[in-house]
């Protein structure tokens, strides 16, 4: 069965059965359900998800290339189990609590205004990437390449220097007792 090739599309309060799988290209989401969709061996290429839902859904060598996602509600999602060439994402408010980024490696990753509550990034290549106004509650970074990353805007992280790689990381100093949390001392925060 020959896969489907769309290329400058728009695509609004679409339901995933609407869609045929293959690739898509400079395309355009908006408000679509893609809950619990199967999206495995799908391709996406400078296309933009705006108010969309794509929690749980599944990403089995999912091709994500140069791909922005705003204000989308994605809980759950497994990006370690996207397809790892060319992985690269912007994500400008959205929900993505619980998702799995467990040793993924993606160009210079952005996350802006976005909620990443118990999100999993043991083991990721994060470097130079952007957590700006970021709420990082819960989130586990274990063995992750956090060098050149920005985390000066966003807070509740707990984050272990002796085990995540951290040269010329950024954070703010509101917010360094995130990095301090184990040394179980007492920070004045007046």
């Amino acid at each position: 069965m020959k896969e489907a090739y769309t290329v400058d599309q728009t695509f609004e309060n679409t339901d995933f059965s609407q869609l045929l799988k293959g690739e898509y290209e400079n395309c355009i989401f908006r408000n679509c359900n893609f809950e619990y969709a199967d999206l495995s061996g799908f391709t996406f290429t400078d296309c933009e998800f705006s108010g969309c839902n794509l929690s749980m859904a599944k990403l089995i060598k999912t091709a994500f290339h140069e791909v922005i996602f705003k204000e989308c509600k994605m809980f759950g999602l497994h990006f370690s189990e996207c397809n790892p060439f060319g992985l690269s994402f912007i994500f400008d408010g959205c929900l993505l609590n619980n998702s799995v980024f467990y040793k993924t490696s993606a160009k210079k990753p952005r996350f802006k205004n976005s909620n990443l509550t118990e999100t999993d990034f043991s083991e990721s290549d994060l470097s130079d990437s952007l957590f700006s106004a970021c709420d990082l509650s819960g989130a586990v970074f274990d063995h992750t390449n956090l060098e050149k990353a920005d985390f000066r805007t966003s807070f509740n992280y707990s984050i272990d220097p002796s085990v995540n790689r951290l040269k010329k990381a950024k954070f703010s100093l509101s917010e360094v007792h995130g990095l301090l949390y184990k040394l179980d001392i007492e920070i004045d925060r007046d």
